[in-house]
């Protein structure tokens, strides 16, 4: 096996090697690489470091003690043995217990964004759009923000980024418009999972866990993620001028996008099928995106398989949809088999590749000490918070918040306990603070992906907005304990 006997500098290496590929990531439009790539190689390499520094880190892991003792002998385990049994830990342990979490997700996020991409196609969105008149730029944008909010707690973050883009496509035409209302949903949706036992990953991490729970949850969370979406949205309120284009011209312009699917006809599937058809895929698209949650707080599977159950049955639906209309011509048939394929399998990528390189990050403990290192020189569990979600806007916030349920034990009474102050505000920090950057969420990168958002302009002009609204926000938090707590702030 192979062997690295400085250990100190190889997790410095891991560090610099992580912070490089978030640089050629972030300057994507200036490398000219895609940032797909930039995050499999950077996950890649950070996997063959820990390779090497896992000989000095690993036996002292308790999950790998108790692995050793179920399968070894350890009186009869040489030097050489131990290392051939971190190698295997490495392998046939770690590596498939993160590549199953991360495996989950992809699957999720597949799932979801075939569903939505069969709704639009067949123009199930069409019938919501339609109720959209305005086009007044700054009524649609605190219309789309008050949507997304909403939906985005009862669905996730990530689901809602993804359906609130397909409608923005049916709204909107112009990139730079595009952009800004997309980095508004971004906001909006990572503001509107925060308060949701369901909305957001950390979130249910926490309330899975029993750190928070929903009538915790809600009331002391509503008000400040509320306040930092809503604060963004009034500021960039002044800054938008006009009206946008037609609607006609939008649609016109969706239409010849559905034409890339292949039909060389200037007839759409959507002209083909009935507004029957359209409501009953709208419905089972919805339907589908919203029993998830449902799904896994009753069977407690995780969600993918709920999302891919769902999308079984709209499978199921279409093929029998299409079997019915014998009159139209195969090619203008839309079936998932043919979706599938125009799934943006780049930004997939990126996810595999970037939390690949926080599960490396993580399994050398080098996000660990980062928790502690807090603990140690900050201390103030509200400054210790701030800070975890700003590092959540760098690096994936799920790893963040698993190292500090795993530092601070659930306790029976003051801040750590269930519903304390610390773990309802690490909720709000984790949740909220991944806006500040495009890939600081799920539904940061998702977007990023959807719309090819460059990471510079997101940072110019949406960053700081997410920035006010996020400490604006935690500062009303901290006001609103201290008053609930009648003039006395916990700490």
């Amino acid at each position: 096996m192979p062997v690295f006997e400085n250990y100190t500098s190889m997790l410095v290496l891991m560090s610099v090697l992580f912070l490089l590929g978030y640089f050629f990531i972030a300057m994507e439009h200036v490398v000219k690489v895609d940032k797909a790539a930039t995050a499999l190689l950077t996950g890649m390499v950070l996997w063959v470091c820990y390779v090497y520094v896992a000989p000095g880190i690993v036996p002292a892991m308790h999950d790998f003690q108790i692995w050793l003792a179920e399968t070894t002998d350890q009186a009869l385990l040489t030097s050489e043995g131990m290392r051939h049994k971190v190698l295997d830990f490495v392998v046939n342990v770690q590596i498939i217990e993160h590549l199953g979490d991360i495996s989950s997700i992809l699957f999720f996020l597949m799932g979801a964004m075939t569903i939505v991409e069969l709704v639009d196609v067949h123009g199930g969105f069409n019938l919501i759009t339609d109720h959209i008149k305005t086009r007044n730029k700054k009524k649609l944008l605190w219309l789309l923000v008050f949507i997304t909010f909403f939906m985005s707690a009862i669905l996730d973050n990530l689901t809602t980024t993804i359906v609130m883009i397909m409608l923005l496509r049916r709204l909107v035409s112009k990139q730079e418009d595009r952009w800004l209302f997309s980095g508004m949903i971004v906001i909006a949706a990572n503001s509107g999972g925060a308060f949701s036992p369901i909305g957001d990953v950390t979130t249910i991490m926490l309330w899975v866990k029993g750190n928070v729970t929903t009538a915790g949850l809600i009331p002391h969370l509503i008000l400040p993620s509320l306040v930092s979406v809503a604060l963004p949205a009034f500021i960039l309120s002044f800054f938008l001028k006009g009206e946008l284009s037609p609607l006609e011209d939008v649609q016109k312009a969706q239409s010849d996008y559905e034409k890339s699917f292949g039909n060389i006809s200037t007839t759409t599937v959507a002209d083909c099928i009935t507004p029957t058809d359209k409501k009953i895929i709208l419905i089972l698209g919805v339907a589908a995106l919203i029993f998830v949650p449902i799904f896994k707080s009753i069977t407690h599977l995780p969600p993918f398989v709920g999302v891919l159950l769902g999308l079984g049955v709209i499978w199921v639906y279409t093929e029998f949809m299409y079997h019915r209309k014998r009159n139209m011509e195969e090619h203008m048939k839309h079936r998932i088999t043919r979706v599938l394929s125009h799934i943006d399998l780049s930004t997939i990528l990126f996810f595999l590749g970037i939390l690949l390189a926080v599960a490396a990050l993580q399994c050398a403990g080098i996000l660990n000490d980062l928790n502690i290192f807090l603990d140690t020189h900050v201390g103030n569990i509200y400054i210790i918070n701030v800070i975890i979600g700003a590092i959540s806007s760098i690096v994936d916030n799920v790893p963040l918040v698993a190292g500090a349920v795993g530092m601070y034990p659930l306790a029976d009474v003051g801040v750590f306990a269930q519903d304390g102050v610390f773990w309802l505000f690490l909720a709000y920090c984790a949740g909220v603070g991944g806006s500040m950057l495009i890939i600081g969420s799920a539904a940061g990168v998702m977007a990023m992906g959807l719309e090819k958002i460059n990471f510079i302009w997101y940072l110019k002009h949406i960053s700081w907005l997410a920035l006010v609204g996020y400490l604006v926000g935690a500062l009303v938090f901290v006001m609103q304990e201290f008053i609930l707590s009648g003039g006395v702030l916990p700490a």
